[in-house]
Order: structure tokens, then C-alpha cells, then sequence
């Protein structure tokens, strides 16, 4: 394979190039990136950058030895592909770009609502530091959305002094995360900080000056943050010829899978874009988080230089809200049961997931030993005794059946 191109300068992206050389990889590599910005770290974007305690989050990377054209602020507009693996031409707006092997990171961008008032979203690091300055004391601030980027964005305007509404349409914060039960667990936190939360409430439009509600009323808002969550960016693989549902539709190897069904040699894709096949859970798996575009990588380089590999990891997520490390892993969308580890009314606390005596998910509030065993334990599959877990003062791994 003499040419390789990484579409997308992000985290995936860059761990792409690095587990390509990593992997023996000598041709030449191509990254284009639509940002003018080297890659860099997003999750604290809505933690750091936001709170003032960092400007810069670039990643660290040896340029040098990765021996990478960069491409700055080029889109790609359309993909051509020839037979199976035989590589393809990326349209781009640098030009056509021949490629042996192509990597898809193009990410996600994030969804917007009707209206046309301002609305800000969290994704680049121009969005972190426009909204940072816009966030001074006496601020009326409106944040559509209850989930992990709005929560975040709630505690550092609340901290900054911002008067601060957060509207979400669930009936409880984090509910298409966690579901209701447990995101509701979540919602006093917003009113110990001071943070308005109006739930069950659905927006009709953001408007200059707040926003319009579905019943008629309105919020008065100087500010709007819309987090709503993300849509793949695919509309350059239209007609591509590879298959796309809510994704790039990948093996477990992160091959895309060409319009035929059968996966393309020459094509992977990695990151916020990517619905890979997870045969633990059987399904395919859309993950939008940082611990998967970290890792995923090195196993989709693998495939593209024709090696055996499979990821298979238990999806993890962290998040800083209002004073609280927040953390999760696994996946609980079919499990039978819910236990409880601690009282949510302290300042730690778990939740877990069960189906028979199988551990499918954790939620750790301040529990971070709790997250790593019991991490550790969904990934072996191994039985648990129910009882034993509902008893915070347990260790996870002490709760392991023999």
C-alpha cells in the first residue's frame, strides 16, 4: 500500500495515522482535516476551555516522525472508489487525492433547531472560546437539553455567575442516556447550583432574544446553547457506493461495508461516524465518545495494512457536572434490572445494570473504584451475586461469583 489518506483531524484521525506507522506502515500518509487547527482534545472543551483553566487542548504528536502531509482546513466533497481494493480517489477541496487505503474520521456535527436566533453549539474550539467570553456574570443563558454537553455547560456558566435555564423534552435529565428512572437521580443537582431546569419541555424555535416554546410561552435569553446531540458527517459519501445507517456500517474490524454487503480492504472508518459490529452485544454499535476514537484506531489501522483484527471493547464515557465525576460503561439498553449501590441523596453513589446475574452496565458517581471493577468484570462476562452489588460498602470485584 503505497498511499493512505485519513479524512478527518481529530482524535480518531490522528490515532489512525500513528497505529498505521505503528503498524509498519512506510508509504505516505495524507491527513485532511477541515479545521485549521492541528488535531486536538475535545471533551474539555466543555470542561477546561469553558472554565477558563485552558486555551490550547492540542494533542500531543511526534509530526516528525509520522511523516504526514497535513492538510488545514481542506474538506472532502465526494469519494470515488474503484474495485475492492484497489483504492479510489478522494474529491476534496484541496483537489482529487489518490489513495491505496482511505480512513473515514469526518466525526459528527452537531444538530441545530428551528429558528432564526442565534444558537450556539459546543463542538470546535472557536465554539468553547466564543461561548467562554460570552458568559459573564448576569448572563441569561439558555441551554436546550439536559444531557451530558448541557449539563457541563450548566455548571461552568453557573459557576461564572450566569443566570442559567435548561430546558430538556425528557421528563428527567440524561434520560435518553441513562434513562428516566436514573437520569432523574441527576436533576437536584441543576437546583444546588443554582441552575433552572424546566423538563418535559419542548422547543419550538430559538428566537432572537430566548426561545419559543411548543405550548407559547417563551425564555427570555441573552445567550442560546443548543445540546441536542450529533449526526454523523456523511453527506460526502453520498453515491460512494459504501453503506450508510446512522453510519459508516463497518465490520468489527471497522472495514466499511461497500453498498454489495460485503466489506471494502481498502476503507475503514473510526470515530463518532462509525457503526461498527460489536459481537459482545451482538449488534452494531454507534459510540460517540473519546475513549473509543482513542483505541479504535490502532485495530481499523490494523485491518487497513490486511492484518486479523477485531475491537470489541465495553464502551466507556466520563463527565464533569456540577462538582461530580460522572462515569459510565457498558451498555444497559435490553437489561432486565436496575440496582442500586449507595443513597443518590450523598455525594457518591453507583447504579448498576443486570440481566440475570450477568453485569451489562455501571453508572459511578464518585465511585471511581466501583468503575474500574466493575469495567473490568463486564468485559469478562463473569457472573455476579445481585445482593452482593446493592451493598456499596462490597467492592464489585468481591461480588464476583466463583
Amino acid at each position: 500500500m503505497d498511499s493512505v489518506i485519513v479524512v478527518g483531524g481529530g482524535l480518531a484521525g490522528l490515532r489512525a495515522a500513528q497505529g498505521l506507522r505503528e503498524g509498519g506502515h512506510t508509504g505516505a500518509i495524507t491527513l485532511v482535516s477541515a479545521e485549521r487547527h492541528l488535531p486536538y482534545d475535545r471533551p474539555p472543551l466543555s470542561k477546561d476551555v469553558l472554565a477558563g483553566a485552558a486555551d490550547d487542548t492540542t494533542l500531543e504528536a511526534d509530526w516528525d516522525a509520522l511523516r504526514c502531509e497535513v492538510l488545514l482546513g481542506e474538506r472532502a466533497t465526494g469519494l470515488r472508489l474503484d474495485a475492492p481494493g484497489a483504492g479510489g480517489a478522494l474529491a476534496s477541496t484541496a483537489g482529487e487525492l489518490r489513495f491505496d487505503g482511505l480512513v473515514i474520521a469526518t466525526g459528527a456535527a452537531p444538530v441545530t433547531l428551528p429558528g432564526g436566533g442565534r444558537q450556539r453549539v459546543l463542538r470546535t474550539v472557536e465554539d468553547a472560546l466564543d461561548l467562554r467570553a460570552a458568559l459573564v456574570p448576569g448572563t441569561r443563558l439558555a441551554i436546550v437539553g439536559a444531557g451530558w454537553i448541557g449539563a457541563e455547560v450548566a455548571t461552568a456558566a453557573a459557576a461564572k455567575g450566569c443566570a442559567v435555564t435548561v430546558v430538556e423534552a425528557a421528563e428527567a435529565p440524561l434520560a435518553s442516556a441513562l434513562g428516566p428512572e436514573v437520569g432523574a437521580l441527576t436533576a437536584r443537582w441543576y437546583a444546588e447550583a443554582g441552575v433552572g431546569l424546566r423538563t418535559g419541555v419542548k422547543v419550538a424555535a430559538v428566537e432572537d432574544g430566548g426561545l419559543a416554546l411548543a405550548g407559547g410561552e417563551r425564555i427570555d435569553a441573552d445567550e442560546v446553547v443548543v445540546g441536542v446531540g450529533v449526526r454523523p458527517v456523511l453527506g460526502w459519501l453520498e453515491g460512494s457506493g459504501l453503506l450508510l445507517e446512522r453510519g459508516v456500517v463497518t465490520d468489527a474490524s471497522f472495514r466499511a461495508t461497500g453498498a454489495d454487503g460485503a466489506p471494502r480492504p481498502d476503507v475503514v472508518a473510526v470515530g463518532d461516524c462509525a457503526a461498527w459490529w460489536s459481537a459482545r452485544y451482538g449488534r452494531r454499535l454507534l459510540v460517540e465518545h473519546w475513549d473509543t476514537a482513542l483505541n479504535a484506531p490502532a485495530v481499523a489501522a490494523a485491518a487497513l495494512l490486511g492484518r486479523d483484527a477485531a475491537y470489541d471493547a465495553v464502551p466507556y464515557f466520563w463527565s464533569e457536572q456540577f462538582g461530580r465525576m460522572v462515569q459510565y460503561a457498558g451498555v444497559h439498553g435490553a437489561s432486565e434490572r436496575l440496582v442500586r449501590r449507595g443513597d443518590p441523596a450523598e455525594a457518591a453513589w453507583a447504579v448498576v445494570w443486570l440481566t440475570g446475574d450477568r453485569l451489562d452496565a455501571i453508572l459511578a458517581v464518585g465511585r471511581p473504584r466501583d468503575l474500574v471493577q466493575a469495567r473490568r468484570v463486564i468485559a469478562a462476562g463473569t457472573p455476579v451475586d445481585p445482593a452482593a452489588l446493592a451493598d456499596p460498602g462490597v467492592p464489585v470485584r468481591q461480588a464476583v461469583r466463583a
